[in-house]
């Protein structure tokens, strides 16, 4: 076999027994193709929650470490239990959890919220691919991972999405399957939107904005594991055989600065209740009519800072727009700003990131006008004279942080 994919099944899909042999079934289909199959389940619906609980009521001071010892139990038992179903199917399965000598995952020491280190992961998975190229499914455990002395951790809730996207990334897998118990990501919340509909394609910064808006459709977490080769799809047994969500992947930096918009003007808008949606809405308009592109925006009760691109030309039309409306007091312009922008995979994972990019910035008497941090980057404004040198401080910044990471 050739051609190998990972299949996750969350926990709500492993609801009973019924549903774990389906799951099995819908494995045993796979092979049958001729394809690859290591799979990665979750614990079954509520075990997760229902440790936690009774953990916390024998003591609620229970130490990190021992409460990840406590909830790695569900997906241990889950991996023993799927590999019984598959038996029943004629396929012939490994368990792989943190006990074996072909365990994978290697992560951090944060308890309770652990980041995998990749290029361990990766020399740790050749077992896995022999495995696979000899017909064998594994099946490994989700959400759970080990330091490198040996300490059971776990992911932060969700993180069985995490296991998967990296296990595909290590075993050079063609496709990570998602099962869930939904036929993909909707194109808002299907309990509260009646209109919402499934999305066909999302590229991979799409769906992190999405889960890091709320959205619970994937662990935001799984998004840095994806390779640039490595497709994922979301959805249910049913809908992935002819639909669900497709995520594709795009290839992304660890952590790097450039300069998006070398010709910013900041507008500041005063006034009251600038934020009711009436205001806003009439602010909406006058940029229309201004024929202003924005860039960004930052709001408060009384004030409202703009940035838009070009030097402040649309400045006259926009005030005589605003104030004669009563929608604003009074307004003011600061031109020739540049927007640089801080983006990559490592963004979320790296304690103190913004104090580390802005402090040689002030060290060297750089004004900061204006920061953002939207769509998993920060966003800085600076004079524009001072934007090379703010460019290479943060660079240089970035790369002593990699250093130490």
């Amino acid at each position: 076999m050739k051609n190998f994919v990972v299949v996750k099944f969350g926990g709500s899909v492993l609801s009973d027994e019924k549903n774990i042999e389906r799951a099995a079934g819908w494995v045993k289909s796979l092979v049958e193709r001729g394809v690859g199959v290591l799979v990665v389940v979750s614990a079954l619906r509520g075990v997760t929650d229902e440790l936690l609980r009774t953990a916390q009521r024998l003591n609620p001071e229970t130490p990190p470490e021992l409460l990840d010892e406590v909830l790695a139990m569900g997906e241990r038992t889950s991996a023993r239990l799927f590999a019984v179903a598959l038996s029943k199917t004629g396929l012939e399965s490994v368990v792989v959890d943190p006990s074996s000598e072909l365990w994978p995952v290697i992560t951090d020491d944060k308890h309770l919220d652990a980041s995998p280190i990749l290029e361990e992961c990766k020399a740790r998975s050749a077992g896995l691919v022999r495995l696979l190229a000899a017909g064998k499914v594994p099946v490994v455990c989700g959400y759970v991972g080990l330091t490198r002395d040996g300490r059971i951790t776990t992911l932060g809730r969700g993180g069985s999405d995490t296991t998967a996207v990296l296990m595909g990334n290590c075993v050079n897998a063609s496709e990570v399957i998602l099962v869930k118990d939904v036929g993909g990501v909707y194109s808002s919340d299907p309990k509260h939107v009646s209109g919402a509909d499934v999305v066909e394609v999302l590229s991979a910064s799409e769906i992190l904005q999405l889960s890091r808006g709320g959205a619970k459709v994937l662990h935001a977490k799984a998004v840095k594991y994806l390779s640039p080769n490595l497709r994922l799809r979301i959805g249910t047994m049913d809908s992935l055989e002819s639909g669900g969500t497709v995520i594709l992947s795009s290839p992304t930096p660890e952590l790097d600065v450039a300069v998006d918009h070398d010709n910013v003007t900041m507008v500041t808008i005063i006034g009251r209740e600038l934020g009711e949606a009436a205001k806003l809405e009439g602010v909406v308009e006058a940029l229309k009519a201004s024929q202003a592109r924005l860039i960004a925006a930052s709001i408060e009760e009384s004030s409202l800072i703009l940035y838009l691109d070009g030097d402040g030309e649309v400045i006259e039309r926009l005030h005589d727009y605003l104030v004669a409306s009563r929608m604003g007091k009074a307004i003011s312009h600061f031109p020739s700003l540049s927007l640089l922008r801080v983006y990559g995979s490592m963004l979320e994972t790296t304690p103190g990131v913004i104090h580390k990019i802005i402090q040689p910035l002030a060290a060297q008497a750089i004004n900061i006008y204006g920061i953002l941090t939207i769509s998993s980057s920060i966003r800085i404004f600076v004079s524009s004279r001072e934007a090379e040198k703010a460019l290479k401080l943060i660079k240089d910044t970035l790369s002593t942080v990699l250093g130490e990471v």
